[in-house]
């Protein structure tokens, strides 16, 4: 009885780890947020996509510039104010990424940009005096951030946090699944990809990048662990006297950025750094950008011009051009 005994437990021991070493089945999720259509997927439990869907909510809820009951739509109405520990948090850290790019990225352009008419679907084109007029009120650096999560604007400011809102959510998701033990899953926010640990048989995520003319892919990099994010002018755009506008607006002049780049796509491990810095990266143009690159170690570039495709040294060995790049040399950037 007793090796029988003996036997029985060995038996349901085998069967428990057999069970419990079985991969996690793989779960996904469609939320329509933000403007755009969210993707989440994940190997873990269903309750942790419903709770991933709340986090996405509550941040609609409080970055909307559009929404009438969001803490930035009051701010930018009232001038001043207190706003969550969260929201005081991302514009501390969007203040920070405006000073590393030296202004390429301001938060304080929704004037600009409303007056393009992004955000209400009413597109057109400024004259010239009323952008000087609006680009007076532009200038992150009189954004005051005082004690008890108090706001403080500059006269006439409005700021908008469409360039890193995606980014900081993807981040609040990934660090909410891991605190859920998910190992592996994938968060498509619009175009801004982010991927936690590696696929369940180990190996690395694929992601692709758009090809900005519109014709398919023009690459695809392998990831662990990262985000990539792409910011380019073929993604919101209207046509007004056979002219393209494009809705990422450089803050020194007003108008579309014309830096001679068609997309740029940061790889890092932080979601907001990488949001930042796409839509940075393409108002600087390639120079400027390529040798922003070279003073910062924590993220590459993949850069698309009407010509080719450059990308930094960080990926070389991960990326492969695909389409109409695949059979052009790839140009790789290097630090020395």
């Amino acid at each position: 009885m007793k090796k029988v005994s003996i036997l029985i437990l060995c038996l349901l021991f085998l069967c428990g780890c057999q069970e419990q070493d079985k991969p996690a089945k793989l779960r996904s999720k469609t939320v329509f947020a933000m403007d755009t259509v969210m993707e989440l997927s994940i190997y873990g439990d269903e309750d942790i996509l419903t709770g991933s869907e709340n986090i996405i909510t509550d941040a609609e809820g409080r970055l909307s510039v559009t929404r009438p009951d969001s803490e930035i739509y009051r701010l930018n109405k009232e001038g001043h104010g207190e706003v969550s520990e969260s929201t005081f948090a991302l514009l501390k850290r969007s203040l920070e990424l405006c000073e590393l790019t030296d202004g390429a990225l301001d938060i304080s352009i929704h004037p600009v940009i409303k007056a393009w008419g992004f955000t209400t679907d009413e597109q057109r084109v400024p004259n010239a005096d009323e952008l000087n007029a609006l680009l007076e009120t532009v200038d992150y650096g009189k954004i005051e951030l005082r004690d008890g999560n108090a706001v403080l604007l500059g006269e006439q400011m409005q700021i908008d946090l469409g360039s890193v809102a995606k980014g900081w959510l993807g981040d609040a998701i990934l660090d909410y699944f891991r605190s859920n033990s998910v190992e592996s899953a994938l968060v498509n926010l619009g175009g801004n990809v982010q991927v936690l640990g590696a696929k369940p048989d180990g190996s690395p995520w694929q992601i692709a990048v758009t090809d900005p003319s519109g014709e398919g892919y023009a690459g695809v990099v392998e990831i662990t662990d990262k985000a990539v994010i792409t910011s380019g002018g073929y993604e919101r755009y209207f046509n007004q006297d056979g002219v393209r506008y494009h809705h990422i607006i450089d803050p020194s002049t007003g108008y579309p950025a014309d830096s001679g780049l068609l997309s740029v796509t940061i790889i890092g491990e932080s979601g907001v750094t990488c949001d930042a810095l796409s839509t940075a990266l393409f108002v600087m143009g390639l120079d400027k950008a390529a040798d922003f690159w070279k003073r910062n170690d924590d993220f590459e570039v993949i850069f698309i011009t009407d010509s080719e495709v450059c990308i930094t040294e960080g990926l070389a060995s991960v990326f492969s051009p695909l389409g109409k790049y695949e059979n052009t040399e790839v140009v790789i950037l290097q630090r020395d």
